[in-house]
C-alpha cells in the first residue's frame, strides 16, 4: 500500500515537472499531492476543471478518466470532493475564507467526508435548523471524529423519524412499492419476451405498473 502511494506521488511530481508552474493543471496536481492537508483547494480546482470541461483540452475524454489517470483519484472520491466543495461554496462560504481556515487548529480541520455528511444532513427534512447548527459546530469547530458524527447523525435521524410516525410510514410504504414495482416490471418484460402470457394480461400488467407509479409519485 505504501509503495503504491509512493509511486502515485512520483507520477504526480513527474507530470508537474512538465507543466507551467502557474497553470491550473499544475495547481490541481499540486493540490492532489497535498490532498490530506488541502482537500478544499483540490475540490476548488477540480470544480473549475469539471465545470469548464478543461480536462478535454488536456486530452481526456471524460472527467473520470482525467481524475483517475492524471491525479490518481477514483470517481467516488472525486465526486465527493466536488459535492463537498460546492456545498461549502453555496451554504457555508465563510468557511472558504483563508483567514477563517487558518485560525482553526489543524487537528480540527474537517475532512471532505465530514462535510459531505453535513451536506446530506442539510437535505434531511426530519432535521431542523437547530440540529444542523449543532452538527456544523461539531464538524467545523470541535473537530469531532467523522465516524462518531455519522453514528450520532444516524441515531438522531432515527429518533426524529420515531417522533414523526406518519413520515416514517410514508417512506416505508414508498420503499415497498418501489421494490414491488421493480419485480413487476422485470416479470412483465420476461413474460412478454418469452410469450408466456396472453396479450390482454400483459396490458393489464402495464396498467397496474402505471397505477403503482402514480402511487409513488
Amino acid at each position: 500500500m505504501e509503495e503504491r502511494k509512493t509511486k502515485s506521488l512520483k507520477n504526480i511530481e513527474d507530470k508537474m515537472a512538465s507543466l507551467e508552474t502557474g497553470s491550473l493543471r499544475y495547481h490541481v496536481l499540486e493540490s492532489a499531492k497535498n490532498f490530506k492537508s488541502s482537500w478544499i483547494e483540490l475540490g476548488r480546482s477540480l470544480y473549475s476543471v469539471y465545470k469548464d470541461k478543461l480536462y478535454k483540452e488536456w486530452g481526456f475524454v471524460t472527467f473520470d478518466a482525467y481524475t483517475a489517470k492524471e491525479i490518481g483519484v477514483k470517481k467516488p472520491t472525486a465526486m465527493k470532493l466536488l459535492r463537498s466543495y460546492y456545498f461549502l461554496e453555496k451554504e457555508e462560504p465563510a468557511y472558504l475564507e483563508k483567514d477563517y481556515t487558518k485560525s482553526l487548529d489543524t487537528a480540527k480541520l474537517p475532512s471532505y467526508d465530514a462535510v459531505d455528511l453535513l451536506r446530506k444532513a442539510k437535505d434531511k427534512k426530519t432535521l431542523d435548523q437547530e440540529d444542523y447548527s449543532k452538527l456544523k459546530k461539531e464538524i467545523f469547530e470541535d473537530g469531532k471524529d467523522t465516524q462518531q458524527v455519522k453514528r450520532d447523525l444516524t441515531a438522531l435521524i432515527r429518533q426524529r423519524e420515531e417522533l414523526e410516525p406518519e413520515e416514517a410510514y410514508r417512506k416505508k410504504r414508498v420503499a415497498i412499492l418501489k421494490r414491488f414495482l421493480g419485480s413487476l416490471k422485470a416479470s412483465k418484460q420476461e413474460a412478454e419476451a418469452l410469450k408466456l402470457l396472453p396479450v390482454q394480461l400483459i396490458k393489464e400488467a402495464e396498467e397496474l405498473i402505471k397505477k403503482i407509479e402514480a402511487q409513488i409519485n
